[in-house]
């Protein structure tokens, strides 16, 4: 990056993550607007507290549909038309099992076998019934909640860069606790870390990218172990159990950071193989998997470059 380009660093924590936005020029007011716009969005969405719109969702769970403002009603049909993918490892209904297995929380333990059963049956997508015309949501069974923690990130990250392209921006980033989105190309690109798993700020690799969203997720993030087994919190919705592969991580490089969002968590369900297949019918979207075995694979490299720091592991380009 050449020297006459500063770049300017603002920060803030909102939702429960550290907020970092990165501008080339001096803008303090814009900063405090964009993270205005989160904490907006914030309010609208999180499952994190009392009221929300998505908490009203709930409430009246097998009881009457919400009407609800349109960019939660759009992230809703958005995050049901994922889980209902076929073999889809992303559900917007998780919610029950998500609060009793309670992984990275106080009192997370492995749920008996019996109550898992039970809360499968109140966690079909197929059960948030959407109405188009009155723009509401019912969720058909009592006990039902959405969730949508997995996927709000990437639509609040999505609106920061429009926002600031509206403003005027061309060049910026934002890093929403994870999901990177990043507006135009500095001289060299950006490059972004690839965390190795189950390590304090050492870095596998580094991407180079421009104009794209980077969002991982790892069975690292958030888990405990009981009995010598660990217990992640990326749970399989068709078992109710943490899913078990041969996965790490999963790396998303997409335009839109939602599409990264909803990606990790489909190729998470699907592995290497199955993933790389999948991706074939989406060259918009492009993968990174880390294995346990220490393989760096990658579906395809047309909108990014990748440096692998670690010789510890070894790249497999899965490119046809």
């Amino acid at each position: 990056m050449s020297s006459d380009h500063r770049v300017y660093s603002y920060s803030a924590v909102l939702m429960g993550s550290p907020i970092l936005l990165k501008l080339f020029s001096h803008d303090e007011a814009l900063a405090s607007r964009v993270f205005r716009l989160i904490k907006r969005y914030e309010d609208l969405l999180t499952v994190n507290r009392a009221h929300s719109q998505v908490m009203d969702i709930n409430h009246a769970a097998g009881q009457h549909p919400v009407s609800v403002s349109r960019p939660v009603f759009e992230l809703i049909r958005c995050a049901k038309a994922a889980s209902l993918f076929k073999e889809s490892a992303f559900n917007l209904a998780i919610g029950p099992l998500v609060k009793r297995w309670k992984i990275g929380f106080k009192g997370d333990s492995v749920p008996p076998a019996a109550e898992i059963a039970a809360l499968l049956s109140i966690t079909r997508p197929e059960d948030v019934v959407l109405d188009e015309t009155s723009g509401s949501v019912f969720l058909a069974k009592a006990g039902m909640e959405i969730d949508l923690g997995a996927i709000a990130k990437g639509y609040i990250a999505d609106r920061v860069r429009d926002y600031l392209r509206k403003e005027g921006t061309t060049l910026g980033l934002i890093n929403l606790g994870g999901n990177i989105q990043t507006l135009g190309s500095p001289e060299g690109g950006w490059h972004v870390g690839l965390k190795k798993p189950f390590a304090e700020n050492e870095l596998i690799g580094s991407m180079t990218v421009e104009n794209r969203s980077v969002v991982t997720s790892g069975t690292y993030e958030r888990y405990f172990e009981q009995n010598g087994k660990r217990y992640h919190h990326i749970l399989d919705p068709r078992t109710g159990y943490p899913l078990d592969n041969e996965l790490d991580s999963v790396t998303i490089l997409s335009k839109e950071s939602i599409d990264g969002d909803i990606w990790t968590t489909l190729l998470y369900g699907m592995g290497v193989e199955k993933g790389c297949a999948a991706l074939r019918a989406r060259p918009d979207i492009e993968a990174i998997f880390v294995t346990k075995t220490k393989e760096v694979v990658i579906s395809s490299m047309h909108h990014f470059r990748f440096t692998l720091l670690d010789d510890r592991y070894r790249v497999t380009d899965n490119t046809v």
